[in-house]
């Protein structure tokens, strides 16, 4: 019999896994283990959409990643259906196939290979401390808000090269736009208003028209004064020759903004969670030195058991079968990695939380295709180094309140986590 940790919480194995209201109880694992050991490609009906096919199993998962000829991004990664004049206005590289795909990403992608972003250690490091230690100094505070938000978006200011000041600022935007389904964080919730005069920015948020105008003020700047930030690479030729237009800059400065911050967040939030009830565990992490492998195979677990990325949405290019079920051109296809990385066929005891696990090419940041996370490396680091750090300043941590989860059925991550010092 799979071990299932005592905290461990399986949810409703009938819950609607298009409810955003489903994940603020937590992240419905029994549903998906009944669809994996039942029906792993099964269609779901939706009230307010077309309905969807749910992909659950790790290896199916992995083949249409691969697949984007067959299974495209073109139309979206989200549930959310758009007109084609929505899709253009509102696309980032996210919403892109290669080779379209490929040329944005190169734009950027020499800032995140793993050599350069272990350049940034030493800085990283120095931004974790100063944080970690503010936040220690109060005894009690919540950990969200004092530490996981603080590192990630200092970090991609420095990259972006924006001023420190503006920082707690694009915090802000960027969870109007990924918490548009959140109403501590927005007040256009776009399943509870009509946000339709916002339909063709991203997100359908007004943040992001305010994001825009601060990305075209950043642009102006570099344009004057280039310097040796994204933002400047950003505005370069791209590999056929020529530059972003202004909208394609203005939507990749959009996604770095809302995707930087808020997944690292969540990962680090919900990796300190699990470490809150498993005092052995922290006291092996304390023990090991900074540059010990059990800090990586940590980090890879947390990533793995966090999972804040529950799914992305691929569209059907063509008609297909899988598993013996038949995929009809348009239909949209999701992949949730929040179930492949708890497959028992591809991890040994899914429900246990193990900091030495050592087979675990887990999901969090996509598996297999085009669309690997390009902050992948950058966010491992983040939620190392500030455990770390986290660690060596104190003896002991415990919760002293309730978590709150963020009300969205795409990105899974707790909100609010009280914490004391010991």
């Amino acid at each position: 019999m799979s071990l299932i940790d005592a905290d461990f919480v399986m949810g409703d194995d009938h819950a609607d896994l298009t409810s955003h209201d489903t994940y603020t109880k937590g992240v419905p694992h029994a549903t998906f283990a009944r669809l994996r050991k039942e029906d792993p490609v099964s269609w779901i009906d939706e009230e307010d959409g077309s309905g969807f096919w749910a992909i659950t199993k790790y290896r199916d998962i992995i083949d249409v990643s691969r697949d984007y000829e067959t299974f495209s991004s073109r139309m979206g990664i989200r549930l959310e259906e758009m007109t084609p004049e929505e899709t253009e206005a509102r696309g980032t590289m996210m919403e892109t196939d290669p080779p379209d795909h490929t040329r944005l990403r190169r734009l950027v992608s020499k800032g995140f290979t793993r050599r350069k972003v272990e350049s940034y250690e030493e800085q990283i490091r120095e931004l974790a401390a100063d944080v970690v230690e503010t936040a220690v100094a109060k005894g009690e505070f919540d950990f969200v808000t004092d530490v996981a938000t603080q590192l990630p978006m200092k970090m991609l200011g420095k990259l972006m090269g924006t001023p420190d000041e503006d920082g707690d600022h694009l915090v802000e935007l960027g969870d109007s736009l990924l918490g548009n389904t959140d109403p501590e964080f927005t007040d256009f919730v776009v399943d509870q208003m009509d946000t339709d005069e916002y339909r063709m920015v991203p997100f359908r948020s007004p943040a992001a028209i305010e994001v825009f105008e601060y990305a075209r003020s950043q642009a102006a700047a570099r344009r004057e004064h280039p310097t040796e930030d994204i933002i400047t690479q950003l505005l370069a030729d791209t590999t056929d020759g020529d530059p972003l237009t202004e909208l394609e800059f203005n939507n990749f400065f959009t996604l770095l903004v809302a995707a930087a911050n808020d997944t690292t967040r969540y990962t680090m939030t919900g990796g300190i969670h699990a470490l809150l009830s498993r005092p052995d565990m922290i006291a092996k992490l304390k023990a090991a030195p900074d540059d010990d492998e059990r800090w990586i195979t940590a980090v890879d677990e947390i990533l793995r058991w966090t999972s804040v990325t529950t799914h992305f949405r691929r569209t059907a290019s063509v008609d297909v079968e899988m598993r013996g079920k038949q995929i009809k051109a348009g239909d949209k296809v999701l992949i949730y990695f929040v179930s492949g990385d708890f497959d028992a066929d591809q991890f040994e005891n899914p429900y246990h939380f193990n900091i030495d696990r050592v087979s675990n090419d887990h999901m969090a940041f996509g598996r297999g295709g085009p669309h690997l996370c390009l902050g992948a490396w950058l966010a491992r680091m983040e939620v190392r180094v500030t455990l770390q750090e986290l660690l060596k300043r104190i003896d002991g941590i415990e919760q002293v309140g309730d978590i709150s989860r963020l009300r969205s059925n795409f990105i899974a991550g707790i909100k609010h986590l009280p914490v004391a010092i010991r």
